[in-house]
């Protein structure tokens, strides 16, 4: 049984209906911001699934020093605030420094710890000390049970505000695997469980310069996790990822995201456990 989280108006966990965390991979502009969000919040209001806005606005680990990185902590911080303010959505964005967490935490409501940093002690502890959800995604180098570590850090600064996503383990030559297994197991610790069906199908440097990806294998893969039960899906979307500045191989287009909502809802209902 997973803790109840609040996220907004709405509660994760403990066999609520499953939610989704989506947008940019990055802030490119506020237009797109503000397009993708409304655009998001029409499905999702449609289908019923609880929504979390979610775009960077950083990009701390991008493979090349070239890349585009995002707008900076200040501009980035009041985009998300309007989209905040106007959709009347929650809104998550990533932390990389202990600073980036306790300015973040006057604005967003899950600040989300990346996978290479999930381990660094000094930013679970910024980020729980903000009293917002913190969201850890598991460390490509990290096996599930690992991520109990991360768990206790938080809790041991009294917070019980956690989700932990799964976003693929990384066994070298540019690609992501991910077990199935890892979802009773990170389920263990008591929190709502995401998967993070686009990252999952990146391929880390597969680009020279840049990550690459097969965004075909998003809808298999979500799916497959509806069914092995997860309380959530993280899904960066775009209106044209082709074009887009960050992480665009792996991203879901925007008009093709109702169905793939659609289909993975269906199967989510029918995995519920029996009462």
């Amino acid at each position: 049984m997973t803790h109840l989280v609040d996220i907004g108006s709405f509660k994760v966990g403990q066999g609520q209906r499953p939610f989704l965390i989506a947008g940019p991979c990055v802030i490119e502009s506020e237009q797109l911001v503000i397009d993708t969000a409304g655009r998001v919040a029409e499905m999702t209001k449609t289908l019923g699934i609880p929504y979390i806005f979610k775009s960077s606005f950083d990009k701390a680990n991008r493979t090349s020093i070239k890349s585009f990185r995002g707008p900076g902590i200040k501009d980035g911080l009041a985009i998300l605030k309007k989209v905040k303010d106007h959709f009347w959505l929650p809104v998550l964005t990533d932390v990389h420094t202990e600073e980036q967490a306790t300015e973040a935490g006057k604005v967003v409501d899950v600040l989300q710890i990346p996978a290479f940093l999930c381990r660094q002690t000094d930013l679970l502890i910024a980020a729980a000390q903000t009293g917002k959800v913190v969201n850890v995604k598991k460390g490509q180098f990290l096996s599930p049970i690992e991520m109990g570590n991360a768990v206790k850090k938080i809790e041991e600064c009294g917070s019980r505000r956690i989700l932990l996503t799964e976003r693929g383990s990384c066994f070298g030559y540019n690609n992501l695997v991910v077990d199935m297994r890892s979802f009773p197991i990170l389920r263990h610790f008591g929190y709502p469980v995401v998967f993070d069906a686009t990252h999952s199908v990146q391929l880390p440097g597969g680009g020279g310069t840049q990550s690459s990806g097969q965004r075909e294998f998003v809808e298999p893969l979500a799916c497959a996790a509806a069914g092995a039960g997860v309380d959530g899906f993280f899904m960066e979307v775009h209106p044209n990822p082709d074009e887009a500045l960050s992480d665009g191989p792996n991203m879901v287009p925007l008009h093709q995201l109702k169905s793939l909502l659609e289909r993975v809802m269906r199967i989510c209902d029918a995995a519920k456990p029996r009462s």
